[in-house]
């Protein structure tokens, strides 16, 4: 059991969706190792779409709830987001006024589907109470136009509006945000002891943002419990918001929830893979005559972790696996990164079915086939001469093309995947999975029958 986990009190609306307020505040704060205890400020009854009525709770019980959980449990950090009212904005105030903490303020106004959730004669509540009182304040760029006065279209606009309200305010630390601004790049900027610190991601061409303040904000107080900077603690929260849009869930017919609980799932996810591959390769390495299902260019085993998008995150072996004799070594252990064609295989391979994340390539010949056919697996392939040449001269871009063509043939992905090659191509067969153990049993299956075939012995 842990003895010391930062605790971090969220006071906050809830959101019955599931996709903001506090709901999504203690999947944060979880996620990022902390141990998050709640004040609800208020109720809403929402979804993706609408906010169809607000229920505030009485100030005095919204301040019993904090006091009791300092009382007895203490508290690393605070994160406040929607605080209706002005009387409640005054009840808040005055407990986390005694509280030597870091204060991380949301200042929540409207949802994502446009409802109100700072009443407009609270706004003057919150700069006079709440403000003063702040460590950090994470205002999108909308907010940031109410609270400055200044209106928010550039980096420079944004960096203005930072400045300015941590000096009119007092406030150690002010983040203008960028997500409603346009542009191909999300840039946050902080204003923190005189100096600008500039953050910035892709932006991701989804509806999955429902919550991304919450998130962002909780992710902050979190990471200032654990003993961040708060340069630092800006930094990860950006990047954490990153992979919960990029993990976000399409449900609902408005904004889909982004999914704080990704972070937890692609890195255990990553494990898993990590572990399933240095499996996989024992096992093809104690293959005996597993040389002859060996090609030219050498064997790879890869599994994407859930949430993979790209190379770097898709575990396999770096150099390769090659035949020595008639046996199969590893060039070096599994790591992301450590492969080319077959990670591309099986990113694309998981697009059209995401319950197959492993693939691994093997040697062509009919004799191979035959096996696998006599085995039961389900094949399908692809024409390297029918590649087009906007697809042929593009690094990477060849794989992705032949597995969509044999998914279009066969209708599924199939247990093989193979093509006959083409000019200064090595011909090549596929084995794909829902993880790399499922390909290297297969793997081993075929070897086997292939053995019998040719009359050898495993």
């Amino acid at each position: 059991m842990a003895s010391r986990v930062p605790r971090v009190l969220t006071v906050a609306g809830s959101d019955s969706g599931g996709g903001a307020g506090i709901q999504a505040d203690l999947k944060t704060i979880a996620a990022l190792g902390g141990h998050g205890m709640s004040a609800i400020t208020s109720l809403t009854a929402q979804n993706t779409k609408e906010v169809t009525k607000i229920v505030d709770l009485d100030p005095e019980f919204i301040a019993e709830q904090i006091r009791v959980c300092v009382r007895d449990i203490g508290v690393d950090a605070v994160k406040t987001g929607m605080l209706h009212t002005s009387d409640i904005i005054r009840a808040v105030s005055r407990e986390l006024r005694g509280l030597d903490v870091p204060r991380v303020v949301d200042p929540v106004m409207v949802a994502k589907s446009g409802a109100q959730l700072l009443q407009p004669a609270a706004v003057d509540e919150l700069k006079k109470s709440l403000f003063p009182i702040s460590t950090v304040i994470t205002p999108n760029a909308s907010e940031a136009t109410v609270l400055s006065g200044i209106r928010i279209r550039t980096e420079e606009d944004q960096r203005e509006v930072a400045k300015t309200l941590s000096e009119t305010y007092g406030i150690p630390a002010v983040v203008v945000k960028g997500g409603h601004l346009h542009g191909e790049r999300v840039i946050d900027i902080l204003y923190y002891e005189g100096s600008y610190y500039r953050y910035e991601v892709p932006r991701l061409d989804t509806r999955t943002t429902h919550g991304t303040g919450c998130v962002f904000a909780s992710a902050v107080a979190t990471e200032l419990a654990k003993g961040s900077t708060i340069p630092e603690a800006v930094k990860k929260a950006q990047n954490f918001v990153y992979e919960a849009i990029r993990g976000g869930f399409l449900i609902g017919q408005g904004a889909g929830p982004v999914n704080p609980m990704s972070y937890v799932a692609k890195r255990a996810s990553l494990l898993d893979a990590l572990t399933n591959v240095r499996e996989a390769v024992r096992m093809v390495e104690n293959a005996e005559g597993g040389g002859e299902l060996a090609p030219e260019s050498g064997i790879n085993i890869a599994e994407a972790p859930i949430g993979a998008t790209s190379r770097d995150e898709v575990v396999a072996v770096p150099g390769r696996i090659t035949r020595i004799f008639n046996r199969l070594k590893a060039a070096s252990h599994p790591w992301m990164g450590g492969s080319r064609h077959i990670a591309d295989a099986v990113l694309t391979i998981s697009q059209y079915d995401p319950s197959k994340r492993a693939a691994m390539n093997i040697k062509y010949s009919e004799e191979i086939l035959a096996a696998a056919r006599e085995l039961g697996f389900s094949i399908s392939s692809y024409d390297r001469s029918q590649e087009p040449p906007e697809i042929k001269y593009v690094e990477g871009m060849t794989i992705r093309w032949g597995v969509a063509r044999a998914y279009e043939s066969a209708g599924k992905v199939t247990d093989i995947i193979f093509h006959r090659g083409d000019w200064g191509k090595e011909p090549m067969i596929t084995i794909t999975g829902r993880n790399s153990i499922e390909v290297a049993e297969k793997f081993l299956r075929i070897l086997q029958k292939h053995l019998e075939k040719i009359g050898r012995k495993s």
